[in-house]
C-alpha cells in the first residue's frame, strides 16, 4: 500500500558501530629475492655434481670387471698346462713338473702364483697345503664335467686371490677325480683398474669444469630476452602506454608479456577516463565558480545599493554555491563509487532500512517542491533477506536516484519508491518511477556516462548522478534498467529506474 512520506512519521534506525580498525603487520619477515638464474643454474648443476661420484663408483665396477678378464684367461691357461702333468700310476696320483712348467709358476714382481692338487680322497699331491677348498657341497661343482673351469675370489694366506680350479680324471683301469686349483693375487689387477679409473678421471676433471662454464654461458645466453624486454621497459616514457612486442620475445616469455599489454591497455584506459574525468570536472565546476566571481563583481559595482539588489546578488551566489557544492558531492561520490568500493568490506544490511532511511533525508526537499514522495514496500526484510555489501555505496545509490527524480519531475508531480521481495528467489528489486519528462530511448546509454546529460532538460545538474547508480551496482553484481514509466503517455512520460540485486545473505558468509 502506498503512503505519502511527507505525512508518515519519521523512521528512526539506529546509528550503525563504527568497525573496529584491524591490520597485520606486514613485511616483519621480508624474504631474500629469488635469482631465476640461480635457481635454473642450481636445479642444472646439482644433478650433475651428485651424478659425477656416483658415475665414478659405476665406472670402477666397471674397470674392475675389465681388467680381470685378460688375467682371468691367462690364469684358466695355466690351469689347462698344470693339468698336463698329472698322471696316474699304479692308482696313485702323481703330479711331476718340468724346469719349463715351473716357469709358468714364477710370477712377475707386483703377484705371487699358488697351485695345489688334491686326489679324489683329498689328499695332498702337491702344491700348496693351506689352500682354500672349493664348495664341495654345490651340485653343480660335484656333478660337473671333467675338465670344466671355475673361478672364484677367495683369500689366501691373508691376501685376496683369484682361483681358478677344475676336476681332471686320470687313470685307464680305475680312473680318478683329481683337483687341481692354481690362484694368483690381485696386484696386477688392482693396478690396471687404477690406471683405468685414472683414465677416466683426468678427463672428467677438466670435462666437468667446462660443462658447468658451458651450462652458466647457457643460461646468460637463454635470459638475455628478459635483460631485452626488462632494457625495452626502463626506457619507455612514463606516458609511453603502447602494448610491447611479442614477437621479440621467446615463446615461454610471450604469455607474461601479454598479461603486460593487457595490463597497459587497462592503465591506459584508466589514465584516459581520469584526464577526461578531471577535464570534465573542471568544465562543470568553472560555471558555477565563474557565476560566484560575477554576481560578487556585480555587487561591488552597484553606486546605489539598496537591500534588493544586494538580496538578488546574494541569492544568485548562494545558488552558484549550491550548484559547485552538489558538483563537487557528485564528484567525491563517484570517484568513491569507483575506487572505495573495492576495498571496504562488504557485510549484510537490510535494503528496506536503507531506502527509508535515504527517504527520510529526500521528504523536506519534496515538501518546498510540492512532490508527493511516497514509498511501497516493507520498513523491514524479513530474516533472511539481508544483502551482502557496502551500506554506505548503497545508501548513495538510493539517494541518487531519489535526487535525480525530484530535480526532473515537475512541482506538484510524483515520485513513488519501491522495494520489492521475491520470497522464494531471494531476488530483490529497488525501483525510483518519477512522471518528469523521462529519457530517449536512444539517450539512456549515454546517461550512464559521466557529465552526460539528456537533451531538452533545462533542470541544473551535473550529469553524475546516473553514473553513480551504475558504477555502485556494478560492483554489488545488481542490473540496471531504465524505461517508461507511463508508456502510453505522449508528453511526460516519467522515468522508472530498476535496480535488482542478486540472492540474499544467508548469515554463513554464503549467498
Amino acid at each position: 500500500m502506498k503512503k505519502s512520506l511527507a505525512e508518515a512519521p519519521p523512521l528512526i534506525s539506529p546509528d550503525a558501530a563504527p568497525e573496529p580498525a584491524s591490520g597485520t603487520p606486514f613485511g616483519l619477515f621480508p624474504r631474500e629475492q629469488r635469482s631465476l638464474f640461480g635457481e635454473i643454474l642450481d636445479w642444472m648443476l646439482t644433478p650433475l655434481l651428485l651424478l659425477w661420484p656416483l658415475s665414478l663408483a659405476l665406472t670402477w665396477l666397471v674397470a674392475q670387471g675389465i681388467a680381470s678378464k685378460p688375467y682371468d684367461r691367462a690364469l684358466e691357461f695355466n690351469l689347462q698346462a698344470l693339468a698336463q702333468f698329472v698322471t696316474v700310476e699304479d692308482a696313485v696320483v702323481r703330479f711331476d713338473l718340468g724346469p719349463q712348467a715351473r716357469d709358468l709358476l714364477r710370477a712377475d714382481d707386483t703377484d705371487r702364483i699358488f697351485y695345489q692338487v688334491l686326489d679324489a680322497e683329498g689328499h695332498l699331491v702337491s702344491g700348496e697345503p693351506t689352500f682354500p677348498m672349493p664348495d664341495f657341497e654345490r651340485a653343480a661343482a660335484r656333478s660337473a664335467p671333467s675338465g670344466t673351469l671355475y673361478l672364484r675370489d677367495d683369500v689366501l694366506r691373508g691376501e685376496p686371490v683369484r682361483v681358478a680350479y677344475t676336476w681332471v680324471l686320470r687313470g685307464h683301469e680305475t680312473p680318478q677325480r683329481v683337483l687341481l686349483q692354481v690362484a694368483e693375487t690381485r696386484g696386477k689387477r688392482a693396478m690396471l683398474a687404477t690406471e683405468i679409473i685414472k683414465g677416466v678421471m683426468v678427463p672428467q676433471f677438466v670435462i666437468l669444469p667446462l660443462a658447468v662454464l658451458l651450462v652458466w654461458l647457457a643460461l646468460v645466453r637463454g635470459i638475455r630476452p628478459l635483460n631485452d624486454l626488462e632494457r625495452r621497459i626502463r626506457e619507455r616514457r612514463p606516458d609511453d602506454l603502447s602494448p610491447l612486442d611479442e614477437e621479440q620475445v621467446p615463446q615461454e616469455v610471450a604469455p607474461l608479456v601479454s598479461s603486460i599489454n593487457d595490463l597497459l591497455l587497462r592503465l591506459k584506459a584508466s589514465v584516459s577516463n581520469q584526464k577526461r574525468f578531471l577535464a570534465d570536472a573542471a568544465h562543470q565546476l568553472k560555471t558555477p565558480l565563474a557565476g560566484l566571481r560575477m554576481q560578487a563583481e556585480m555587487a561591488q559595482q552597484v553606486r546605489h545599493p539598496d537591500d534588493g539588489d544586494i538580496q538578488r546578488s546574494l541569492q544568485q551566489i548562494a545558488k552558484s554555491s549550491m550548484r559547485a557544492t552538489h558538483t563537487v558531492n557528485q564528484l567525491l561520490a563517484l570517484a568513491r563509487a569507483e575506487t572505495s568500493g573495492r576495498s571496504l568490506a562488504k557485510v549484510p544490511f537490510d535494503l528496506a532500512e536503507t531506502v527509508t532511511e535515504a527517504l527520510e533525508d529526500a521528504v523536506p526537499r519534496a515538501l518546498e517542491r510540492s512532490i508527493d514522495l511516497g514509498y511501497e514496500g516493507p520498513t523491514q526484510m524479513p530474516a533472511g533477506c539481508l544483502l551482502q555489501g557496502n551500506p554506505t555505496l548503497i545508501s548513495e545509490l538510493v539517494r541518487n536516484l531519489i535526487d535525480n527524480a525530484l530535480r526532473y519531475t515537475p512541482a506538484g508531480g510524483v515520485v513513488t519508491v519501491r522495494v520489492l521481495v521475491d520470497r522464494y528467489s531471494g531476488v530483490q528489486l529497488l525501483q525510483v518511477e518519477d512522471d518528469g519528462p523521462g529519457i530517449p530511448q536512444a539517450e539512456r546509454a549515454l546517461v550512464l556516462e559521466p557529465f552526460y546529460r539528456a537533451l531538452g532538460t533545462n533542470v541544473d545538474g551535473s550529469g553524475l548522478g546516473l553514473a553513480i547508480v551504475q558504477e555502485i551496482a556494478t560492483q554489488h553484481q545488481a542490473t540496471l534498467q531504465l524505461e517508461d514509466s507511463f508508456p502510453s503517455r505522449a508528453q511526460r512520460r516519467g522515468l522508472r529506474v530498476t535496480v535488482r540485486f542478486g540472492l540474499p545473505f544467508n548469515g554463513d558468509g554464503s549467498p
